[in-house]
C-alpha cells in the first residue's frame, strides 16, 4: 500500500514539472495517465512519456499484488471468528480486523481497553507544569501501521455518519461539535481498539447500542 502511495507521489511530481495538475486519489490517477499519454499537445516530450508508461505500469502492478494480497488476507479472517467479529466494528475492513487479531491475541495481554489503546499511541501525552497537567498530542508509541489504519476507519466513519440513531453515532456527532476534526478522529480510533479488545479479551459480539458504555472499557 505505501509503496503505490509513493509511485502515485512520484508521478504527479513529476507530471507536475509539466503544469499537470494530477487528482486526488490513487484511482483517479490511474484513470488520467492514459490520457496524459495519448494527448499530443499537453507538451509532455518522447522521452518523458516512456517514463511515465513505465511509471503507470509498476503502478499497475502495485494494484495487482495489493489485490492478491487483500484477497488472501480477505480469506483468513473469514476463517478466524474473532476476525470476523471484529469486523462489525463500523471503520474496521479486513486488513485492520486482521492487524488487530494478531495485535491482540487472546486479549489478556492487556488489562483494559485502554491499556491496549495505549500501547498504540492513541492516547494523549500528559506534561506537568506549575502543578498543572496539560494534554498533549498523542504518543504514537506502538505499532503505527495498524494505529494508521484505525485512524484511517475513523476518519470515514465521522465522514458516514450521517442521521444514524445508534449510541455510537450519536457519540461520533457530539465529539463532532466539541473537539477539532482531528482530535475527533483520534478519540474514536481510541473506542475502536478498546472495543476490539473487548471483543477479544471476553469473546463478545459487538454491540453499537453498548459502544459508549463501560462495558467496552
Amino acid at each position: 500500500m505505501y509503496q503505490r502511495t509513493a509511485k502515485a507521489n512520484q508521478i504527479r511530481g513529476l507530471v507536475g514539472e509539466y503544469g499537470l495538475v494530477a487528482p486526488v486519489g490513487v484511482g483517479q490517477l490511474r484513470a488520467i495517465l492514459p490520457r496524459w499519454l495519448e494527448d499530443a499537445e499537453n507538451g509532455l516530450t518522447d522521452a518523458f512519456c516512456v517514463l511515465l508508461a513505465g511509471l503507470a505500469e509498476d503502478l499497475r502492478h502495485l494494484d495487482e499484488r495489493i489485490t492478491t494480497i487483500t484477497a488472501r488476507i480477505e480469506q483468513q479472517v473469514q476463517a478466524d471468528p474473532v476476525a470476523t467479529r471484529l469486523m462489525t466494528l463500523r471503520g474496521v475492513g479486513p486488513l485492520t480486523a486482521s492487524a488487530l487479531a494478531g495485535a491482540l491475541g487472546d486479549g489478556q495481554a492487556f488489562r483494559r481497553g485502554r491499556d491496549f489503546a495505549a500501547s498504540l499511541g492513541l492516547t494523549p501525552r500528559q506534561h506537568s507544569t506549575g502543578g498543572r497537567d496539560r494534554l498533549l498530542g498523542i504518543s504514537k508509541r506502538g505499532d503505527s501501521y495498524l494505529r494508521k489504519l484505525l485512524v484511517h476507519g475513523a476518519r470515514a466513519v465521522f465522514r458516514h455518519t450521517g442521521n444514524k440513531e445508534d449510541h455510537l453515532s450519536q457519540w461520533v456527532r457530539q465529539l463532532a461539535e466539541r473537539k477539532h476534526a482531528n482530535v475527533a478522529v483520534v478519540a474514536l480510533a481510541n473506542k475502536t481498539a478498546r472495543i476490539a479488545w473487548a471483543i477479544t479479551r471476553w469473546d463478545v459480539d459487538y454491540d453499537p447500542d453498548l459502544a459508549s458504555q463501560a462495558a467496552y472499557q
